[in-house]
């Protein structure tokens, strides 16, 4: 494992995954994102992507993994139980949320998916030792040498922003969460101020989001100007809408790099479409 900061996308589609050939270029899979940094493996959400993303690391056991969440709405969740680390003893996974209140924990989420009449088996089929924790968004967590800073965001239900730093580079996770019109998010900015890589809820264009008002998704346009007033080098746009095939991506690609041209700092370019496999190093 390489000791720099770098993030993989391995599902970066919203609300529900999509198969077929409109979809190949940019991936189905919903939310999940590996960071690592440090030695250490940071996963981000639990949609359909992290199944492909288990496979990968079941042939490296034993493992010591954590997994963060932004929330537990089920594109984020409906690939917990496929992920083959948790069915092999020799592994350690802890899982955090940030955005639960009484009377609902993260254990109590996962094992209401993994029961009847929803599903076949429960929480006992796991081998690994797997723990839960809970924190407020808001609070400071750290991972090895790897730190966090969490805050709230504007969703249904709640959800929790992130941003990791490790050797004075920052990526940060930000989905899923509804702009504020006529302002910019203060909390999102105040968070990603200065931050290498931004991933942003773009799960709308600003055309599309009058629609959506409440649904608790933002635009890449917004994506865009909250990326600005943080000064964050790079912007990925993030949780694509079921809709938005790969053509409608590529239109995306194009507008988006006409309105944040050029490079950051570090060289990566100031706006990327996220994709399956697309890994940036900060």
């Amino acid at each position: 494992m390489a000791d720099g900061l770098k993030v993989r996308f391995w599902g970066v589609r919203g609300s529900i995954s999509c198969a077929g050939a409109e979809y190949v270029r940019y991936g189905g899979n919903t939310s999940c994102l590996e960071v690592t940094a440090g030695g250490r493996r940071l996963i981000f959400d639990a949609g359909t992507g992290i199944r492909t993303l288990g496979l990968e690391l079941a042939r490296q056991a034993p493992l010591d993994i954590d997994i963060y969440f932004t929330h537990t709405h089920l594109d984020h969740l409906s690939g917990l139980t496929f992920f083959a680390p948790l069915f092999d003893k020799r592994n350690s996974v802890r899982m955090w949320a940030g955005h639960l209140e009484a009377p609902y924990t993260l254990k109590k989420v996962v094992s209401n998916l993994m029961q009847a009449p929803i599903y076949p088996v429960t929480l006992d089929i796991f081998q690994a030792s797997v723990g839960f924790k809970e924190f407020s968004a808001g609070a400071s967590l750290t991972c090895g040498a790897v730190t966090m800073r969490t805050a709230p965001l504007n969703h249904p239900n709640g959800a929790t922003g992130y941003r990791v730093e490790y050797g004075g580079k920052s990526i940060c996770y930000i989905t899923d969460t509804e702009h504020r019109e006529g302002g910019r998010d203060q909390t999102i900015v105040d968070l990603c101020r200065g931050a290498d890589i931004m991933i942003y809820d773009c799960s709308y264009t600003d055309e599309e989001y009058p629609r959506y008002r409440g649904w608790g998704h933002s635009t890449w346009q917004e994506g865009a100007r909250i990326a600005d007033a943080a000064g964050v080098g790079t912007l990925a746009i993030f949780h694509h809408d079921p809709s938005h095939d790969d053509a409608f991506m590529d239109d995306v690609a194009r507008k988006a790099a006409e309105l944040r041209p050029g490079s950051a700092p570090g060289g990566l370019p100031r706006i990327v479409v996220a994709h399956e496999g697309l890994t940036l190093a900060p």
